[in-house]
């Protein structure tokens, strides 16, 4: 007879590839819980979300600044 993992293996390996994915994401999360590096992640968000509204920064878009840095460490 199947174990529970057993079972909950086989269900994870016949969803889609998006949402393994999904999945694998969330799982990773989960066992990166640590308060003190949550409480700075939150800290560093808040502190760019402030220079934005600022002003004191300008915002890149999204394909330059992957452009930046694909020619940057190419």
């Amino acid at each position: 007879m199947p174990t529970h993992i057993e079972v909950l293996e086989a269900e994870v390996l016949s969803l889609s590839t998006a949402e393994r994915s999904r999945l694998r994401e969330r799982l990773i999360a989960s066992l990166d819980v640590d308060p003190e590096i949550e409480e700075a992640w939150v800290g560093e968000a808040e502190k760019r979300e402030a220079e934005l509204v600022s002003g004191s920064v300008v915002p890149v878009p999204g394909d330059q600044a992957m452009a930046r840095l694909r020619a940057r460490f190419k």
